[in-house]
């Protein structure tokens, strides 16, 4: 069950009073949620009446469109007044309808280009399946109430997010955005986190969420993405769907708001094979009817239009329906039952739709209903303007940078240790330390900084998730697909320090990587899921303890990660490490039950 969402009576009619007002053309741009870059230039120096020119303008004014997805964000107080100046221009359009201004996450200590952003002016902490490590719902519930805090500081009232698929098929490059790759402790921990974005009630304090990727990415064929033509197959060849739909419930129970259909197409099911957003069997009868879920559905950013993206042409992710022109494809998404449609503006498709009798407005009305319900919900409508310097004062705020760092050391998960009668870890204070990729500015302050390896007593390596380095276009590149073991040449080198000094491996575990070489000859072997130099530094010289106990499991070998339903969560009979595998300083292993 979900979540009522509707208003007391005096809100219910205030909002069918509002819809009624709202032209066609005003009714069309609410169901647009394009991408907005922030223009500084834009930004008067101080509050005032700026025409805030270019896209966004155009955005508001010709398109009528209310929902705007930040590419890029400024210093929190120039981006609070940048967020006065759109609100200012909206109240001066026909129907007054303030903007929500949206973002995917923005809370990582490292970059996912392409899929989040790193943290900037932003508290830092680990991506969601560091958050998993640590097994706790409290922390996840601190983190989201960070988010809440930060992002209502500065306009954002939408976060794309969170992102509750399963992680069943290792070489999927959006692992790292997930929760890891289990149901249960996916539901458990999102739940927490969309707790705190949204307050217990949706209401002006609150951040919206939009839980992603319905009905659950993760099983993509071969593992490729279906932002691209030749990841769009989605299968579930043990038969697993219901396992991928499972974290849903308990999200939209705890309140979540907003539900973004994924662009994979389903095959080798019951369901049509066409991408899920146009899929009525998936948006109408799984996820409106089947889990009663009254809020919105959107669409994953692009599937209407073909656009740019970096500069380079992107075919319009419409898969199955290829064949459709823009306004058929959205007559399809409007009878699977979407609301909103992401990354695009051009409400003319939905107008034109109902002018040629293609589609009833009264259809249309069901959406903005829904939509402006929100709005009215987040309390826009009545809404004063943001303060900068307050906006300055939270964002960054001591306590929740200091909160997401203890995040961070949390989730370092210790997967191997030498021998238990003499551990590497913690190492001693004050021991000559070769780290070619850490700052020796912060390592100065743990250790004696040494120039080379033969000068070390141990070495420290930062390793990155294995993936093939594509070079098809700047945009997938940022898309860490394919194989998950080390390339031959660089394994070699890495095993030559292995050999040469007691190295400690800090292995980034962006998605499973495939290290039994690594695992069995590094000195210790710590996984990281987005942690800063000096989170892990703590961690390995005993100022904290590693608390984190793997999200997923880690196969032993490429032929393991291609055998198998890759569907199925936990589906490795003899990982290289089982999910839930961590150490203590001890080396006695960490329970893995949820705390």
């Amino acid at each position: 069950m979900t979540r009522s969402l509707e208003l007391d009576e005096a809100g219910e009619a205030r909002l069918a009073e509002l819809v009624s007002s709202l032209t066609l053309d005003e009714k069309a741009g609410q169901m647009f949620h394009a991408m907005a870059f922030v223009d500084p230039s834009a930004i008067p120096a101080e509050d005032g009446l700026p025409l805030l020119p270019g896209p966004v303008h155009d955005y508001v004014v010709k398109h009528h469109v209310t929902h705007m997805n930040l590419v890029n964000v400024l210093t929190p107080a120039e981006q609070a007044r940048w967020y006065n100046a759109l609100q200012v221009l909206a109240k001066q359009t026909g129907s007054g309808v303030p903007v929500t201004v949206s973002s995917d996450p923005r809370s990582a200590a490292t970059e996912r280009a392409g899929a989040s952003h790193a943290a900037g002016a932003f508290s830092a902490w680990p991506e969601p399946t560091g958050l998993a490590a640590t097994r706790d719902p409290e922390l996840a519930r601190r983190f989201g109430d960070a988010v809440r805090q930060e992002f209502r500081a500065v306009g954002i009232r939408l976060l794309l997010g969170p992102q509750i698929d399963i992680a069943t098929e290792p070489r999927w490059s959006r692992i790292s955005g997930t929760w890891g790759g289990d149901p249960t402790l996916t539901g458990e921990l999102a739940s927490a986190f969309i707790e705190a974005v949204q307050t217990p009630e949706l209401g002006p304090d609150s951040v919206a969420t939009m839980v992603k990727h319905f009905p659950g990415g993760g099983p993509q064929k071969d593992g490729e993405d279906p932002h691209f033509a030749h990841g769009r197959e989605q299968v579930y060849p043990g038969g697993h769907l219901a396992e991928h739909v499972a974290p849903f419930p308990p999200a939209l129970a705890a309140g979540a708001n907003q539900v973004m259909a994924y662009y994979g197409m389903p095959v080798g099911t019951e369901l049509e094979e066409v991408a899920f957003a146009f899929n009525r069997q998936v948006i109408t009868g799984m996820l409106r009817e089947g889990l009663e879920f009254e809020g919105i559905i959107s669409t994953d950013w692009g599937v209407l239009n073909d656009h740019e993206i970096m500069g380079q042409p992107f075919v319009a992710r419409a898969w199955g329906i290829e064949q459709l022109d823009p306004p058929a494809r959205t007559q399809r998404a409007l009878e699977a039952g979407v609301d909103q449609f992401g990354g695009d503006y051009d409400s003319s498709l939905v107008a034109q739709l109902v002018r040629d009798g293609r589609v009833s407005e009264a259809r249309i009305d069901d959406s903005v209903t829904r939509i402006l319900r929100e709005k009215l919900r987040l309390g826009l409508f009545d809404a004063e303007p943001l303060d900068p310097t307050k906006a300055a004062d939270v964002v960054g705020r001591a306590d929740l940078v200091a909160a997401g760092l203890e995040a961070q050391r949390r989730s370092l998960t210790l997967l191997t240790n030498g021998d238990p009668a003499h551990p590497t870890l913690p190492l001693s204070a004050g021991i000559k330390v070769f780290a070619p990729d850490i700052d020796d500015a912060v390592l100065f302050s743990y250790a004696e900084v040494a120039s080379s390896i033969d000068d070390a007593d141990v070495v420290i390596l930062r390793l990155a998730t294995p993936h093939d380095h594509r070079q098809t276009t700047i945009f997938e590149s940022n898309f860490h697909s394919g194989p998950l073991d080390v390339p031959a040449d660089e394994l070699a080198q890495i095993r030559e320090t292995l050999a040469a000094r007691p190295t400690v491996v800090v292995q980034n575990l962006e998605r499973p990587a495939v290290i039994p070489e690594i695992a069995a000859e590094a000195a210790a072997l710590v996984g990281d899921f987005g942690s800063s130099d000096r989170a892990v530094l703590d961690v390995l010289f005993g100022r904290a303890e590693p608390q984190g106990r793997l999200p997923f499991q880690m196969p032993r070998s490429m032929e393991d990660v291609l055998a198998g339903d890759l569907d199925q969560p936990h589906r490795f009979t003899d990982p290289l490490f089982d999910f839930g595998h961590g150490l203590s300083y001890s080396n006695a292993p960490r329970s893995t039950e949820s705390n």
